[in-house]
């Protein structure tokens, strides 16, 4: 009994090991993809934000608190692959780091903000790169997203000890693109070109018909009619009214 006991104590050794070495780098994985909004809603895909569904009920795990950060990882699809769990929370990267890294944490919420239950008439989705004012370099800035994409996020829980859980990684996101004005072909450029020759031609042409008539009317209208200058004598009849004349004076008897 003794020697059985010892092998055994012994082969429960390593097994005691590996569980400490679980529970100090091993992550829950929740078993949870992060979809795009299916609401109706305007914007949904832009040219700097896309909108998630929040993840509902997805964190009411034993070994998740109320006080446990809940992150929302935001990275470029080749970049997923090389994401290394952040320990600390000095050591969270910000969206200044995202050129660099290819990754960034934003959004920071609990879990008592994504209960289970359906939250009546409050908005069930999150908007990422949605925050215009805050600082790339601020911890949980959620600043507008840099290019197309694609980009992919997933979930992280936190707590002050370090990482505690994840989702899975969500699908391929592109965002909008401008539409870039197309040069026309050689042809119908050259055709344009010469298309506007010939409007800027033919309207020259009406605005000096236009001036040459207008010219033509005033010259004529001044030649026709006489206009009196300053050194101009003017004859005129001098009328007198009858009333102004006195009848003439009779003889006395």
């Amino acid at each position: 009994m003794g020697l059985s006991g010892r092998q055994s104590g012994l082969l429960m050794l390593p097994l005691l090991v590996l569980i400490c070495l679980q529970r100090g780098t091993g992550l829950e994985r929740i078993n949870y993809v992060p979809q795009l909004s299916r609401a109706a809603l305007a914007g949904t895909l832009t040219q700097s934000t896309f909108t998630l569904e929040q993840p509902r009920g997805q964190f009411s795990h034993l070994n998740i608190s109320d006080f446990d950060r809940i992150w929302l990882v935001v990275a470029q699809s080749n970049a997923s692959k090389n994401f290394t769990v952040p320990q600390r929370l000095e050591d969270i990267p910000v969206p200044a780091d995202f050129p660099q890294r290819g990754y960034y944490l934003t959004m920071m919420a609990n879990r008592a903000l994504y209960p289970g239950s359906q939250p009546g008439n409050q908005l069930q989705v999150l908007r990422v790169g949605n925050d215009t004012h805050c600082f790339p370099i601020t911890r949980g800035c959620n600043h507008p997203l840099p290019g197309p994409g694609p980009y992919r996020v997933k979930f992280l829980v936190m707590s002050d000890r370090g990482p505690v859980a994840e989702t899975e990684w969500s699908n391929d996101t592109r965002l909008q693109q401008a539409e870039a004005l197309q040069a026309a072909p050689g042809l119908q450029s050259a055709g344009t070109v010469v298309i506007i020759a010939t409007l800027s031609v033919l309207l020259a042409v009406l605005l000096t018909a236009l001036l040459a008539l207008l010219i033509y009317t005033c010259y004529d209208t001044c030649g026709s009619t006489p206009i009196s200058g300053p050194g101009e004598l003017v004859c005129m009849r001098r009328y007198n009214p009858h009333y102004m004349f006195s009848p003439p004076a009779t003889g006395g008897s």
